[in-house]
């Protein structure tokens, strides 16, 4: 497996172009099933879990185009030739799970296995299964696959979800699409990537209004077209970028962004003695390297609270800093698998079920450490852009699932960072 090397100790200078959301650009893949009519986006990432959904959709039918290094991804769903998609695809990550409400709509039949992705909790998949049977489908779970089947096609329904989940707002939403009469969704989730995939459905002939807000109603029409979308900018991966410079020091300039959607994470790093300016579409991060973090408390929210998805690069960052930060998660369980990696740099941290206690040390010093899921990774990163010595961070095919050519962004602005393929000595 590749390993990543990186020596500290440098501040980083330069520009970030940030890419398009990873977390957007999955369930707007996902969209192209809904349509016989190409679908094509802009702005698309390369990354792992994208290249993993192209695979799934091209074992459904859906003819892809997607140059290497383009940027842009076309899918042609004209004639599916499946509604089955496999545990050996759908295992890898959960994000391709959501096929099962476009195919459902669609087709009137699906059969889909349960998802797998990271190993940060359970992430339950039975608040899209419940909305799906409120939309009229029969629902059986079977040797690891859910088997669902509207034959009369679904229809509209009113969904109130328990908690706001992102996952099972954006499933629902692209089922309802082709439902007959209105779905509303209460309590739905508020994210930006939930409006990037709404205004894209919306450019496909859906109607939807009130995405973005706790209720999104959902007028079904007969079919959808085809149309051309630019994935938004990834709000973690700036956010990810952001505690980079603010780890090694320097001044980062970080391009393609969409600032408001930072807002937490800004807040954040402000009330850590970060420099922060942000413009209609960039971001500038900014400090002293001689001079000390503060220490910040954090206490993971649904948007537009704190991301979870932010929370281990923070805790990365926050290490040094002077003072005890306390880190409190409330989304998923199980999320703090990075902090005995961190320890292994040097780091005091006190792990305590969903809280954890982050004492700022003097010196971090490399070490060979180890990524447990996609987040994780990229506070290894961070810490390892402030400690002494060389860090070398193995599994980073987690990293490689949500992180376009991360190495070369930051070599870029002067982090010593480089890739050790496997087989290679390090």
């Amino acid at each position: 497996m590749d390993r990543i090397a990186l020596t500290g100790g440098t501040p980083l200078n330069g520009s970030i172009r940030v890419s398009g959301a990873k977390n957007s650009a999955l369930k707007l893949q996902a969209a192209s099933l809904l349509t016989a009519e190409p679908l094509v986006l802009t702005n698309m990432p390369e990354l792992a879990d994208t290249r993993f959904m192209v695979e799934l959709l091209a074992q459904l039918g859906v003819e892809i185009f997607w140059p290497k290094g383009s940027g842009r991804l076309s899918m042609h769903g004209e004639t599916l030739s499946s509604s089955i998609a496999p545990y050996d695809l759908v295992r890898k990550m959960r994000a391709t799970f959501n096929v099962l409400g476009p195919l459902l709509a669609r087709e009137g039949h699906a059969t889909v296995s349960l998802p797998g992705g990271c190993a940060i909790g359970a992430r339950p998949v039975d608040l899209h299964l419940k909305a799906f049977e409120a939309m009229g489908a029969d629902i059986v779970i079977e040797a690891g696959y859910v088997k669902a089947a509207a034959l009369r096609g679904l229809k509209g329904a009113r969904v109130m979800f328990p908690f706001a989940s992102v996952g099972a707002t954006e499933h629902a939403m692209l089922a309802a699409t082709l439902a007959r009469g209105e779905t509303v969704l209460e309590n739905a989730a508020r994210e930006p990537e939930i409006v990037d995939l709404a205004d894209c459905l919306k450019a496909m002939g859906a109607q939807i209004e009130g995405a973005g807000s706790s209720t999104i109603h959902i007028q079904g029409v007969e079919k959808l077209g085809g149309a051309t979308w630019n994935v938004m900018p990834d709000r973690i991966e700036a956010g990810t970028y952001a505690c980079c410079a603010a780890a090694a020091g320097g001044e980062v300039l970080l391009t393609s962004v969409v600032p408001e959607t930072l807002s937490a994470l800004l807040d954040v790093l402000t009330r850590a003695g970060v420099r922060v300016e942000t413009g209609p579409d960039w971001v500038r991060i900014a400090r002293d390297p001689a001079t000390r973090l503060k220490a910040v408390d954090i206490d993971t929210q649904p948007y537009p609270g704190f991301p979870t998805d932010l929370q281990a690069q923070v805790m990365g960052l926050v290490t040094l800093a002077s003072g005890a930060s306390i880190f409190k998660e409330n989304i998923f369980e199980n999320r703090f698998m990075h902090a005995p990696e961190l320890r292994r740099l040097g780091a005091d941290i006190t792990v305590r079920g969903s809280e954890a206690v982050v004492r700022g040390v003097e010196h971090l010093r490399g070490a060979p450490v180890m990524a447990t899921d996609l987040r994780a990774s990229v506070s290894l990163v961070i810490a390892g852009l402030m400690a002494e010595g060389e860090t070398v961070i193995s599994r980073v095919y987690h990293l490689d699932r949500g992180f376009e050519r991360l190495e070369d962004k930051l070599s870029a602005c002067g982090a010593q960072i480089r890739r050790i393929k496997s087989g290679e000595e390090g």
